[in-house]
């Protein structure tokens, strides 16, 4: 097992991933911008690293410097949390020539899931249902409307090496391609330095329903249950949760064997997530597979019993998989809202600013992952995500009553929030009926904030 393990991230995932490191008795290090210098994971971690000044570009995007800390301190593992490097191949290389351990797939597995024209010919290769879409990825928007032409229109433009909604746009008509694949291409170079773009048919009013799947280095797969994450704004998830009503156990059943599936024609390894696309007559389409740790983890975990994170770090230290899949047990129904430093009045427009006074749930069944404290000044040049508020209940109806009177006690002065906005979602008729789908805010929300 490692002694010290280096967390190339920040906010609530690095606090998560430093506790996890705690209860194993594994030294943690943090490494943070300027802007993060008294940021809760700098002071949680046992030894903290400054990287470099507040854009993303110059601290948790510089490889080198992240490798240089960890060189420095020692640090025989990284891992990575969520967005940043965590889906970069090249980083996983670079740490492999260092001989550092990269907690997450191998280089190679991350090329395959991250670059979305091979993923959908190995899932096609593995019999596993696909979107129709491009084959390679396209690079100039002339190829793309012929493309577009070709599958038929509604159409979605994705960055090839995307996610977490950045370089997206649905694409209804020819009028409008031209427009709206540059600005999704600009959005993916400004995100992920690449402008490759993947296009796709638009399944129209979808489920989201994502499958958590574990994999260690020696061919040991399970899936752990699936996700809703249908209640979305412009691509950006906002409420999960597990497990997916709309599934009966045959349909949950097969789309966990084709995650398993998936999983294996990649050769992946660690913590996975499968995402899938559910049509109303129950077809289920393979959309992605994101090759880390997934921001809506703990519902899975609260459902399941199964801490993610450690089971991550234990697969990169290569031990076995401790669970068999007849081992996995889904219990109770868990949701997950996601506090944002946003105004919903204001188009959602991002709010940063110093917290005032702050004061989160608990209770039985009630779990809080945030970096937030009491006079901490949320920077404007990262995530606007402040907390993730969990809860765990007997069934759906329950989960819903919890997570209402969770999000109740929830105070966040000094700065707005969109909570205000998820109460109104956990009491809309459609949401309690479990009626959702992709088009669920833009459906219900759009004219008239809740």
């Amino acid at each position: 097992m490692f002694q010290k393990i280096l967390i190339a991230n920040r906010g609530e995932i690095a606090v998560r991933i430093i506790r996890a490191c705690r209860e194993m008795g594994i030294v943690s290090v943090a490494v943070y911008s300027e802007a993060d210098r008294d940021a809760l994971h700098t002071q949680l971690a046992d030894e903290a690293v400054c990287i470099g000044k507040a854009p993303a570009s110059d601290s948790y995007l510089n490889m080198e410097r992240i490798l240089s800390a960890a060189i420095a301190t020692k640090a025989q593992a990284i891992h990575p949390g969520f967005g940043f490097l965590s889906e970069n191949a090249h980083f996983a290389e670079m740490c492999e020539s260092c001989k550092i351990a990269f907690i997450g797939p191998s280089a190679a597995a991350i090329g395959k899931t991250g670059n979305k024209s091979e993923a959908r010919a190995a899932m096609e290769n593995a019999k596993i249902p696909v979107v129709p879409g491009t084959e390679e990825a396209v690079r100039e928007a002339e190829e793309g409307v012929k493309a577009a032409d070709r599958i038929g229109y509604p159409v979605i433009v994705k960055a090839s090496l995307g996610g977490g909604g950045k370089g997206m746009r649905i694409v209804r008509s020819r009028g409008e391609f031209d427009a709206l694949f540059r600005l999704a291409q600009q959005e993916s170079v400004h995100a992920f330095g690449d402008g490759a773009m993947y296009i796709e048919k638009y399944v129209e009013r979808p489920r989201h329903v994502e499958v958590q799947i574990l994999a260690d280095k020696y061919g040991n797969i399970v899936w752990l249950g699936e996700r809703d994450c249908s209640i979305q704004r412009r691509h950006q998830k906002m409420i999960e949760e597990s497990p997916c009503a709309a599934l009966d156990e045959a349909l949950r059943r097969r789309m966990g064997e084709a995650a398993v599936r998936a999983a294996g024609a990649v050769g992946y390894e660690n913590a996975g997530t499968v995402e899938f696309l559910l049509d109303r007559d129950k077809n289920f389409y393979f959309m992605e597979m994101n090759a880390r740790i997934q921001v809506e983890h703990p519902v899975t975990e609260m459902v399941t019993g199964v801490d993610l994170v450690k089971e991550q770090i234990r697969i990169a230290a290569g031990e076995r998989l401790r669970i068999r899949q007849e081992d996995v047990r889904i219990q109770g129904h868990s949701i997950e809202c996601r506090i944002n430093a946003e105004d919903p009045k204001r188009d959602f427009m991002p709010c940063p600013g110093r917290v005032e006074n702050l004061h989160f749930p608990g209770g039985n069944g009630v779990r809080v992952d945030s970096a937030l404290y009491d006079g901490y000044t949320v920077p404007p040049y990262y995530d606007s995500m402040l907390a993730k508020v969990a809860v765990l209940g007997e069934d759906r109806a329950e989960a819903i009553r919890k997570m209402r009177s969770a999000l109740g006690e929830v105070i966040v002065d000094g700065i707005t929030t969109n909570l205000d906005f998820q109460y109104g979602i956990l009491g809309h008729p459609a949401f309690l009926k479990g009626d959702i789908d992709t088009h669920f805010i833009p459906d219900h929300f759009e004219k008239e904030r809740p």
